[in-house]
């Protein structure tokens, strides 16, 4: 029997967690304000012409040709004169290109007729494995390639919400999440709560502590019968959008539970992120085995499942660490070709521009040392550009 001492101990703790929650939401509410100063929320950069260059493979002698010959828009110069493009402004001139110049197609590396969607689920079953890290990096690059991107968190943390510049616990406490176009009472379509991002080509389905509720609500579901199941209720949800983007990208929670299954069984490919250490791969080895189980079971009632590809990311790298070297060669001698080439290297560039909920393409690169900027985006555009290489495949298109 609990004494009047304990009850209020334990009311002394609660009120505690209580309080230390609204001053850390107040303080996060300040920070965001002053990170995204004057109006509160994020915006993008502009891009120097050796971006635009590298994004969209046009030379830069060509860009200036072009330019002259009023082909492309205006855009704005800066003080030494040298031109800045908005995202928008960038695809313009893919869409220029792609009436214009030679091999036009290659300009715009979207879907085409008869091509379906690629959804792409990131999934680990744990968590600092670069999971939402990758999905925003590789979202935002392909959105700057010209794809038509749609970024779903599914992960009741909701990160990835948070990295667009949300507070989903003030923001989407009550509705506005993906878990009202999953629930199974009264969904909405998917696309009633589809928010543009302040980032051309790339929208965002959000989360929030709501879709917890999807756990113990699917439980219940499965044991009343009640339709659609879990396994078709992301599919279905994204059938209503289907012909508005080219890809689709889901960060996943960390842990294999219906809301996991929910987002594998909507998928057409995979990625998985691992750290090269023994404990991160003991546990992806554990994901793996209870994955292939599940996924066993549902085939057996359902039918097969078939996804394009399933790929591995060797993520938060550090090359100069000789253990994790040995732990990376011992994956790619079992994973084989599984394996990406490309690590996600191990970066305070990230680290630092995570700090005002920032990805190394927003960062203004005068703001961060050179050599280290350029070091973290030759991995990071590696890593996407070799697994573009894989969605193209899925594509039935040949790449270099």
């Amino acid at each position: 029997m609990n004494s009047n001492a304990d009850i209020v101990q334990t009311n002394s703790i609660a009120a505690s967690i209580a309080s230390n929650a609204a001053r850390l939401s107040e303080a996060l509410n300040n920070h965001m304000r002053n990170s995204f100063q004057p109006d509160s929320r994020k915006a993008l950069r502009k891009f120097h012409p050796a971006e635009v260059s590298e994004l969209t493979g046009i030379s830069m002698s060509n860009l200036r040709t072009r330019h002259q010959e009023g082909d492309f828009p205006d855009v704005e110069t800066d003080s030494r004169g040298r031109r800045l493009y908005t995202a928008q402004e960038i695809d313009q001139i893919r869409h220029v290109m792609a009436k214009t110049g030679r091999n036009g197609e290659t300009y715009l590396p979207g879907r085409r007729e008869n091509d379906a969607l690629q959804v792409i689920s990131i999934v680990n079953f744990k968590g600092g494995s670069s999971k939402t890290t990758s999905a925003i990096h590789l979202a935002q690059r392909y959105a700057l390639r010209g794809y038509r991107v749609l970024a779903i968190d599914m992960d009741p943390q909701a990160s990835l919400t948070t990295m667009f510049g949300y507070r989903p616990e003030i923001e989407f406490a009550e509705s506005g999440t993906v878990y009202d176009a999953l629930k199974y009472e009264d969904p909405v379509p998917l696309s009633q709560i589809i928010r543009k991002t302040y980032f051309h080509n790339l929208d965002l389905a959000p989360a929030g502590l709501l879709l917890s509720e999807y756990e113990t609500e699917t439980a219940y579901a499965l044991q009343h019968k009640v339709d659609p199941p879990f396994t078709q209720r992301l599919a279905i949800a994204i059938d209503e959008i289907e012909s508005h983007y080219d890809l689709v990208i889901i960060d996943c929670p960390p842990q294999l539970g219906f809301t996991t299954m929910t987002a594998l069984l909507a998928s057409t490919g995979l990625l998985i992120t691992v750290v090269p250490s023994m404990l991160d791969v003991a546990s992806m080895a554990q994901f793996l085995e209870m994955a292939g189980e599940t996924v066993q079971t549902l085939e057996e009632a359902a039918g097969p499942i078939d996804w394009n590809f399933l790929k591995f990311l060797i993520a938060r790298y550090e090359p100069t660490d000789v253990p994790q070297s040995q732990m990376a060669g011992f994956l790619r001698s079992i994973l084989l070709d599984q394996v990406l080439t490309t690590p996600m290297l191990k970066s305070t560039a990230i680290s630092d521009a995570g700090m005002t909920q920032q990805t190394i393409y927003e960062l203004d690169p005068s703001q961060v040392v050179k050599k280290t900027l350029t070091r973290i985006l030759e991995s990071v555009n590696g890593v996407a550009d070799e697994f573009e290489s894989t969605i193209q495949q899925a594509w039935g298109r040949e790449t270099d």
